[in-house]
């Protein structure tokens, strides 16, 4: 069996990041998508805002159903295979997706998202941990931090394609489908949703083209389990129960509220422009500002850590950056309110890169299962914006903002602080 300290560096490290890399930008790519897409099925399927914010619900509790048995299924199929699996699954999904938007039939294009959501678990299931022990424990936000780069860069881009293939003209079309009259009006509307078909089409062909690459790849086969077990003792820690891993316990809650505040700054911020009243033309496109800070966070990741600042106390500077910015945009208005949840992206960018592998850490022979425990809190990303979008129905949704924000980004300070620290008996 292949271990990432007996791999020679030129290719146990460079090759093996460069594929995992190129993963990465997939996850970016179809998860950045998920923003604009609200605004789409929000026209085609003729939906309120609350049953419109369903893309990010079924797509993130995708992740909380298949963690689990993504590990099973990596434990029988190993690292690569399971890696292919999951591209396989995410095509199907798109394939789903393309179809049933042709049809105008919202369930049917939920089940194709939750099927792209399921391939990405078996996907994050297997990378995260591969890619947090491919080289020391200690740099491992360094090396997520590359594959954030990947991941934000694809997600920059995302936006500005389906803004160019699907949602060009958005607020024009608004106005021509108010004034149309029934049938007129369900032409325009079919015509819409059938953009989206062709190029969800070409995403499921470029999965499976990926995913043949992913089989014939010299990608080395890592097992997390026995390369983490260096940092559990032989004794006690060897033998305990998962359930006594407190810093992994409280990491899975600490990553559910981060990819909640993630993806409302991500996802949900073309809905916050529209609160106050921001052209659709714009809005459509706010995700990419969000993404662009993020990659500058992990430019800056990748600069500072470890040699300036240590994981854990970047990841407490950056959640009181996100503070900051959240209780800025609540103090601000119009596009420079935007600004400052566009601005949340810099301050998100490290937190996902510093707390898995803090919350892994000398897990051992438990490393798999903890690892998709973390990828079951991806389930944030369903609960916390559908939370926004229930609240600000009600209250001022800047308001509804800023309180369901803040909250998220003390307990994530505190973790960095206090509860990622590892019981002594688990060393």
């Amino acid at each position: 069996m292949t271990n990432a300290a007996d791999m020679p560096a030129s290719h146990g490290t460079v090759v093996p990041m460069l594929i995992v890399g190129a993963l990465f930008f997939i996850f970016g790519f179809v998860t950045w998508l998920n923003g604009p897409l609200i605004q789409f099925v929000e026209l085609a399927f003729t939906l309120d805002t609350v049953n419109a914010f369903l893309v990010l619900t079924v797509f993130y509790l995708s992740y909380f159903f298949l963690a689990l048995p993504s590990a099973w299924i990596l434990r029988r199929t190993g690292m690569k295979k399971g890696m292919a699996l999951g591209l396989f699954t995410m095509a199907l999904g798109a394939l789903a997706f393309g179809e049933f938007a042709l049809r105008r039939w919202y369930p049917g294009a939920l089940s194709g998202l939750f099927v792209i959501g399921a391939g990405l678990a078996l996907l994050q299931t297997a990378s995260n941990p591969y890619i947090s022990i491919l080289g020391p424990i200690e740099t491992a936000a360094r090396r997520i931090a590359f594959m954030g780069i990947c991941n934000k860069a694809a997600g920059i881009l995302a936006p500005l394609v389906i803004g160019a293939l699907v949602m060009h003209g958005l607020g024009d079309l608004k106005l021509r489908v108010a004034a149309a009259d029934p049938a007129a009006r369900e032409a325009l509307l079919n015509e819409f949703a059938a953009r989206v078909h062709t190029p969800y089409l070409v995403m499921a062909g470029l999965l499976v083209v990926l995913a043949v690459g992913i089989l014939w790849s010299r990608l080395p086969e890592l097992r997390p389990a026995d390369a983490n077990r260096e940092q559990a003792t032989a004794g006690a820690g060897a033998t305990r129960s998962i359930f006594s891993y407190r810093h992994l316990w409280l990491g899975v809650l600490c990553l559910f509220l981060y990819v909640g505040v993630e993806v409302m700054a991500g996802d949900a911020i073309g809905t916050y422009g529209k609160g106050f009243g921001l052209p659709d033309d714009e809005t459509k496109l706010f995700t990419s500002r969000t993404l662009a800070a993020m990659l500058l966070g992990y430019l800056g990741g990748l600069v500072l850590i470890p040699r300036v600042i240590s994981q854990e106390r970047y990841l407490a500077v950056s959640a009181l950056l996100g503070v900051v910015f959240a209780l800025a945009a609540y103090f601000s208005h119009g596009y420079v309110s935007v600004g400052f949840v566009a601005a949340l992206g810099f301050a998100n960018a490290m937190m996902w890169p510093a707390i898995f592998p803090l919350a892994i850490a000398h897990l051992g022979r438990h490393t798999e299962t903890g690892a998709a425990l973390l990828i079951m809190g991806i389930a944030g990303g369903a609960l916390i914006p559908q939370l926004f979008a229930v609240l600000r129905e009600h209250y001022d949704f800047q308001l509804v903002f800023a309180a369901i924000m803040v909250p998220c980004y003390l307990y994530i300070l505190w973790y960095a602080l206090r509860g990622c620290h590892v019981d002594e008996s688990h060393r």
